[in-house]
């Protein structure tokens, strides 16, 4: 009785091993690639390279702040200066204890900070952690990729977690069944 258990639990253990491989390395560079740019967006706060530091505006009461309008005006100015050509605004981040706004551009990943009191620029710079969170996400190739490959990632790395298990446990419960 019990080597007919064991012989059966050896086997699933032997399939569950070969099922564990293949699905690991059909999702390996997924991993790879959200592992390395999950590390470097965890860093972006640390290093200007990655994103800009957030700089500090005159005053943090909302009440003096100037217009969306002045704001959006401000910073097109500012980057038409510096001979960008942006015209679309993706979003504006506003940072209430900084007493400033970000805007950022939906192309090329350019952020100007401005003095939401004085409308003074403090910052027009390049936000590297945009990219790469559309490298992590997936976006960077579509919605619909970013979809099916964060899909597949995560039920992928289920699979892993499970099937590692039973491959963990299933030899123990075999040398438990032999004693």
């Amino acid at each position: 009785m019990a080597k007919r258990e064991v012989s059966k639990i050896s086997q699933k253990v032997r399939g569950y091993r070969v099922w564990h491989r293949y699905f690991g390395i059909s999702i390996a560079l997924l991993v790879v690639i959200s592992a390395i740019t999950g590390i470097l967006l965890a860093w972006k706060k640390n290093f200007d390279v990655l994103q800009p530091p957030t700089q500090n505006g005159e005053s943090v009461n909302i009440a003096i702040w100037k217009s969306v309008d002045e704001l959006t005006d401000a910073s097109l100015l500012a980057v038409d200066s510096l001979g960008l050509k942006m015209s679309n605004i993706d979003r504006i981040e506003y940072r209430p204890t900084k007493g400033i706004a970000k805007v950022i551009f939906d192309t090329g990943s350019w952020e100007v900070q401005i003095d939401a009191t004085s409308l003074e620029v403090l910052s027009v710079a390049k936000r590297h952690s945009d990219w790469i969170e559309h490298i992590h996400d997936g976006t960077i190739i579509s919605d619909t990729f970013k979809l099916i490959s964060m899909n597949a990632l995560g039920i992928g790395l289920l699979v892993l977690v499970l099937s590692g298990l039973w491959l963990w446990f299933g030899p123990r419960k075999i040398r438990k069944l032999k004693r």
